[in-house]
């Protein structure tokens, strides 16, 4: 038997409020007793019930809908004009201007608007509303201490988890950011394994902006800083390829595999151009090459990493480094934990690698010279980051100290000389302020609990993107204190630099002074064995003559004693 109310209403009385009256009580339904439902149980007694007194609570999840944007214009023309009057025309709209011109109306409207707008411009002549009265008085440092904070975390939208392994910011705005997804490890990598890497939207954690698809994993990408629509990314093949954005997924064009690199390209660099189009690579294969995006069938240029000059590879590149004021000079990091300075436009190919730096006991993952004194630059490799000079090369005028867990990336702050970030094995993100502190890290941030493998800051300076072990990509904001220069920073941080490197100087021509010198006594030994025979009864004699002279000291000092005491 089914019970159903049913209430009626007027239209006119939806949405009143409702008024509850008493009313005498009615039986509406009654149940008789069917005996037949009673064999059914059986009587339970004592009967035992648990009672909680907590209240029941209930959990429920709600997720909103994204809110889509969409850009939209307005163009303004001019109108007013009378129907009659075709805007377009030129004569019609000149022969109606001069028409109103001479209306009484127009002239009288216009002379008692002429005397409000003069006593206007003369106040604004008077008085500037907009002058900044405190323009010239420098701020002082923030005293905001250094910080911060997770804005999004991008993650990899595949089932099985890749390394990010190379991350590269939108030149234009920090609205995008491009990721290089790929397994390192050989043993890990299985078949059925996506390759593709993507192209993120800051503002859009939950779906890949575009998806690049190369025909095997990214190990590094970069965008071109003259064309934001095309980016170069290395496979772990050892082939460039070239995308444009505007095209799709799929790469443009891809170099030939005979004329790319054996192993997997780690690094590459767009180079400053008139046409915007070169770029150069560096691989564990030993060698440097030199493209052409426009024709990438073959390098342009080639460069063997060998410091014996037998044009035989001894150093696998890891690293590269350029700086767009010195265009014919770039640096690579080995590794084998050697820094080479190169220069590209050298008379023979032997002579193109200038100089070399040794300092690290492995590979070295980040080089980047500083912003503001290209002279200076950073190396992450083993378990210390390092700051070298290019007049020293047999040591670093800087170090930190010697972490727990390896160090796997690296850069400068591009608005603070003072500041330069790593990351560590343990999801630590160490930011340095040798304005601050010299030996520890201004600021250590826990970002996860894996490795982190790459990391990007943008040219604001004020957003940090970190890559982790699993392919999460965690977007930082950074206090004030970080993203802006302070008062006389750049003074401060030249006098550290150039006291550093006297200071090295000093310590490496002493270092030659005792090397020549143990050296120059090495070789007299070798000379005069004759003499070193004799040494043993001269020595013999000097310690006798110094044995006597003791005791007739001692033996003068007890007979004025005596004296003394005697008298």
């Amino acid at each position: 038997m089914e019970i159903v109310y049913v209430y009626t209403k007027k239209r006119e009385e939806f949405g009143r409020q409702c008024n509850f009256t008493d009313r005498v009580a009615e039986s509406l339904v009654d149940i008789s007793v069917d005996d037949s439902l009673k064999e059914q149980f059986i009587v339970r007694n004592p009967c035992e019930s648990a009672i909680q007194c907590a209240p029941e609570m209930s959990e429920h999840e709600v997720n909103t809908e994204r809110f889509e944007t969409m850009s939209r214009g307005i163009n303004h023309v001019e109108g007013g004009w009378p129907k009659d009057v075709n805007a377009a025309e030129v004569e019609q709209t000149m022969r109606y201007r001069k028409k109103v011109e001479k209306d009484e109306v127009y002239l009288q409207a216009i002379q008692q608007l002429g005397s409000v707008m003069e006593h206007t411009i003369k106040q604004n002549n008077a008085v500037d509303i907009y002058e900044e009265y405190f323009d010239d008085i420098m701020e002082d440092g923030c005293v905001e201490p250094p910080s911060a904070k997770t804005i999004n975390v991008f993650r990899d939208p595949n089932e099985l988890k890749r390394t990010a392994t190379n991350i590269s910011w939108y030149p234009d705005n920090a609205q995008k950011l491009a990721v290089a997804y790929s397994v390192l490890e050989f043993q890990r990598s299985s078949p059925g394994m996506c390759m593709d890497s993507y192209i993120w939207d800051v503002e859009s954690p939950n779906k890949p902006d575009m998806a690049l698809k190369p025909i095997s994993p990214l190990v590094c990408i970069e965008y071109n800083p003259k064309d934001p629509h095309c980016l170069v990314g290395g496979q772990y093949n050892g082939q460039l390829a070239f995308w444009d954005t505007r095209k799709g997924s799929q790469p443009i064009e891809v170099s030939a595999i005979s004329a790319s690199h054996s192993d997997p390209l780690y690094k590459v660099i767009f180079l400053t151009s008139k046409t915007g189009t070169e770029c150069f690579t560096t691989s564990t294969d030993g060698q440097v090459l030199w493209w052409d995006i426009r024709k990438m069938s073959e390098p342009t240029e080639t460069l063997i990493l060998d410091i014996t000059k037998k044009e035989k590879p001894t150093l696998g590149g890891i690293s590269l480094e350029y700086e767009s004021t010195m265009p014919t000079k770039f640096m690579v990091g080995t590794e084998q934990g050697t820094i080479l300075s190169c220069n590209r436009k050298a008379k023979s190919p032997a002579d193109r690698i200038v100089a070399s730096f040794s300092g690290h006991y492995g590979p070295v993952y980040a080089l980047q010279r500083n912003p503001f004194f290209p002279k200076n630059f950073l190396t992450v490799g083993d378990w210390t980051a390092r700051i070298w000079s290019e007049d020293l090369r047999d040591s670093s005028i800087m170090w930190t100290k010697f972490h727990n867990s390896y160090l796997t990336d690296g850069c400068w702050s591009p608005v603070r000389p003072a500041v330069f970030f790593t990351s560590r094995m343990d999801g630590c993100l160490d930011v340095w302020d040798y304005m601050f502190k010299q030996n520890d890290p201004t600021l250590s941030l826990q970002v996860c609990d894996e490795a982190l493998n790459c990391l990007r800051i943008q040219e604001g300076g004020s957003l940090m993107a970190c890559g982790s072990h699993s392919g999460n990509i965690t977007l930082l904001e950074l206090s004030e204190s970080l993203s802006q220069q302070q008062r006389n920073e750049k003074a401060s941080v030249t006098q550290i630099f150039e006291r550093e490197t006297k200071r090295e100087k000093i310590l490496e021509s002493r270092y030659r002074e005792l090397k020549l010198k143990e050296r120059a006594r090495s070789q007299q030994e070798e000379k005069s064995p004759e003499d070193d025979e004799e040494n043993p009864e001269e020595l013999v004699e000097e310690a006798e003559k110094n044995f006597w002279f003791t005791v007739e000291q001692e033996k003068a000092g007890i007979e004025k004693k005596e004296r003394e005491a005697e008298k």
